[in-house]
């Protein structure tokens, strides 16, 4: 299989997190096949064997410290997300696909990330980079060779995707397609909170607000089925 280096750099960060809950992620590695899904899992699509070129911070699950920067001060997304170590894991994912990259370095494009907490990424049944589909059609080997690589490659872009919302400021029911084509808004709820809907996924702060947009982290994953 072709290998990407940065998947080895993944795994040392996540084993900062301990073994509780590296286990079960590295027993998944080990079976390229991924297991059955529960009923209510079958609609959630593709954790890419080795997505190439991501930088990621040392991984730790404590909330970030640090203060957001001012709307207006010229710091933008792509300067931000990455500091929240919460959800670093995706923060990589973002750098790593170049499209995503270049929209978040950009002043001239707002946009509403949904970050996935780490923690929420552990519960996948599959990496953001498989699909049940390419399994089914291909079986074991769906991601071997350069073939595999770029199957790959595709089903994490269009995880990622699933999670940018092109606008900011995003008005409470406004229903906006994520760059992945589906239509989410959020919904206020008592005490200040926000929920994205239609999945019913809990903001649980929002961990940035610059000049090109905001960075929400989510406590799930926006349904990102082809």
């Amino acid at each position: 299989m072709k290998s990407i280096p940065t998947f080895f750099y993944i795994l040392s960060c996540l084993a900062l997190e301990g073994s509780s809950q590296l286990v079960p992620f590295l027993s998944k590695l080990r079976n390229p096949n991924p297991p059955e899904l529960r009923p209510a899992q079958q609609s959630q699509a593709p954790f890419m064997n080795q997505p190439p070129n991501i930088a990621l911070p040392g991984t730790d699950n404590s909330p970030s410290t640090s203060d957001p920067a001012p709307p207006n001060s010229g710091v933008l997304i792509f300067d931000v997300v990455g500091k929240s170590r919460e959800i670093n894991i995706f923060a990589g994912f973002t750098r790593d696909i170049a499209a995503i990259a270049a929209r978040l370095e950009s002043a001239s494009a707002n946009s509403t990330i949904l970050a996935p907490l780490n923690a929420e990424l552990y519960k996948l049944p599959r990496k953001p980079w498989e699909d049940a589909q390419d399994y089914a059609r291909l079986g074991a080997q769906a991601y071997e060779g350069e073939g595999g690589t770029d199957r790959a490659n595709a089903n994490l872009k269009r995880f990622v995707e699933a999670h940018v919302v092109p606008e900011s400021p995003w008005a409470e029911g406004r229903k906006v397609e994520t760059l992945a084509g589906k239509l989410v808004w959020w919904e206020g709820r008592e005490g200040g909170k926000k929920l994205i809907q239609p999945d019913g996924i809990l903001v649980e702060s929002i961990a940035d607000k610059v000049a090109n947009g905001e960075v929400w982290i989510l406590k799930g994953v926006v349904n990102y089925a082809s």
